[in-house]
């Protein structure tokens, strides 16, 4: 329509720092976070938060400048989601379970002008600066302490500078102007992926895509007013899946933990009335595991988010009993965090006949913010039937998407190859709409005319009573190509037999998903606690080699 223009009054760049007023203004008095004996209102985080952004400003971090951060879930963590942004610049939250020469790339890459260190990674931080550290450039470490209040500040001009986080945070002033993004695709995080498929790529998020993911949050974790949210997903991994931000748009409270373990977990959710929790499903076994025979239910249904491997029936069941709500979750560090979800009771309501109930992932359909989904062959990127068996490759597009790959353009014009977002996530799509993923596409084993999705394979083994963790990964085969081999780690105190393991398998699989070995042992994980299938792969590999050398000996 002709005379309607943009203007400043209806055209302000969407980010969560609008979030973080509201909530200051609104909820005030309201307590927003918690971590022992710690507790600050949303009034009191957000003049922390101003003072930190403006001690930023006066170290010389300017907007788009990098701060770069390694601590676990501790209040400092969560209030950098706030305070770096504010100064214009961009957070980038480290995997803490990194080595040093792998830190020592990403830092490279990252050109951090200030790096928070919680206090146990300072020798890890400091050992990877010592890396690649130019003499001329030295870098500024800010120390992180469990209290965020030391007697004694440690303060240090040899290089690199080191700070203390209270003293910085002295240094701020209460009047600092926070610094709004100009555009709101400009940056305000880097998220490094896990490295599951090899090296990590780092993961840029900008302020509109953070906003939108934090609402979508709302509906995919059904959170109403006034949540009590418990951090046990790592705050590196996607910013927390966007959930401080979340919370502080709801004006809910944050429960940070000292210790991670079910006994911890249990205690918080009735000293603190938690509604709401997300991680990786082997916080499932840990809380199945500290709940006592006569365990009382819980003040209310806690609704758990859990994305990856989901444990034996069960421990579900088991779990629900006290009054847990169960959803289970896919995503990835490019779509920030978790974009498709379906609550457990659902599937239950809805079951195949044909389908096992303890795959990886399920049916699920894509968040209110992420605009579409589909299943396509990648080649003709026409769409596969909806017939609940046709693989094709997951792909999306929205506005939730990261803005590409850190400093690499290629790669990044590679993922979105033809409009879509390419997961390479192999998947089947149902009349109703819903996806299953089926498969990582590197990882599927192709046995004579065959494809055997080593998902389903793993989620039966895991059912065996003795069996903790399993992977399943092609191995070479001079008649079929490739296949199957099982690498198990049992329980502690068990044992089993890889004739038993088979037997085991025969109740649930096929005959041609008969593995030809089964090795024993502990699994490789990378810093995000993922199997590092490619390095069982090579296992498998040098396995077949050996046979094939014995027998033509």
């Amino acid at each position: 329509m002709e005379g309607l223009v943009l203007c400043p009054a209806n055209h302000i760049p969407l980010t969560p720092l609008s979030f973080v007023e509201r909530a200051a203004f609104v909820y005030r008095k309201k307590v927003a976070l918690i971590h022992g004996n710690i507790s600050y209102s949303w009034e009191e985080l957000h003049g922390r938060w101003v003072k930190l952004a403006s001690s930023l400003s006066q170290l010389g971090v300017s907007p788009g400048d990098v701060v770069a951060a390694m601590a676990p879930n501790v209040p400092a963590l969560f209030e950098l989601h706030f305070s770096v942004p504010m100064a214009g610049a961009v957070l980038s939250a480290l995997n803490t379970n990194l080595d040093a020469a792998t830190l020592s790339q990403i830092l490279l890459q990252l050109e951090a002008k200030v790096i928070f260190v919680y206090s146990d990674f300072t020798e890890l931080v400091l050992q990877a600066l010592t890396m690649f550290q130019e003499k001329d450039k030295p870098y500024l470490v800010v120390l992180i302490h469990e209290s965020n209040n030391v007697k004694e500040p440690l303060v240090s001009s040899a290089p690199p500078k080191i700070l203390d986080y209270q003293t910085l945070l002295e240094m701020g002033q209460p009047n600092f102007k926070i610094v709004y993004p100009k555009n709101e695709f400009d940056p305000i995080s880097i998220n490094f992926t896990s490295g599951s498929t090899r090296k990590s790529k780092g993961v840029v998020y900008s302020h509109r895509a953070a906003y939108l993911n934090a609402i979508a949050d709302i509906f995919r974790y059904e959170m109403g007013k006034s949540p009590v949210f418990l951090w046990i997903v790592d705050m590196f991994r996607c910013n927390g899946w966007c959930l401080p931000w979340t919370v502080a748009a709801l004006g809910g409270t944050n429960i940070c933990l000292s210790e991670i373990n079910g006994k911890e977990i249990l205690e918080s959710i009735y000293l603190h009335n938690v509604t709401h929790f997300c991680g990786a499903p082997i916080i499932l076994r840990k809380i199945a595991d500290a709940i006592d025979t006569n365990q009382p239910l819980l003040p209310h249904k806690v609704n758990v988010t859990v994305a990856g491997v989901l444990p034996p029936p069960e421990i579900m069941t088991k779990l629900e009993k006290v009054g847990f709500n169960i959803n289970h979750a896919y995503g990835m560090s490019e779509a920030l965090g978790q974009m498709i979800s379906m609550p457990r009771k659902y599937q239950d309501d809805h079951p195949n006949s044909d389908e096992d109930t303890n795959v990886k992932i399920r049916e699920g359909i894509h968040n209110i913010i992420m605009e579409e989904m589909d299943v396509k062959d990648p080649e003709s990127m026409k769409s596969v039937p909806a017939d609940g068996e046709t693989t094709g490759e997951i792909m999306f597009r929205g506005n939730a998407m990261m803005m590409g790959y850190l400093k690499d353009p290629s790669r990044t014009e590679k993922a979105f190859e033809g409009g879509w977002y390419r997961t390479k996530d192999i998947g089947i799509k149902y009349p109703n709409g819903y996806i299953k993923l089926k498969d990582r596409a590197v990882d599927v084993v192709k046995s004579g005319e065959k494809i055997i999705n080593t998902l389903e394979f793993e989620g039966v083994l895991i059912r065996h009573p003795m069996v903790w963790e399993a992977a399943v990964v092609a191995r070479p085969d001079d008649v079929l190509g490739e296949t199957p081999c099982a690498f198990v780690k049992l329980k502690e105190g068990c044992f089993v037999t890889d004739e038993e393991i088979i037997k085991f398998r025969e109740d649930w699989l096929q005959d041609y998903m008969v593995p030809r070995a089964v090795i024993f042992g502990d699994l490789p994980l990378n810093s995000s606690g993922k199997i590092q299938k490619f390095i069982l792969r090579d296992k498998a590999k040098v396995i077949m080699q050996f046979e094939r050398t014995r027998h033509t000996i």
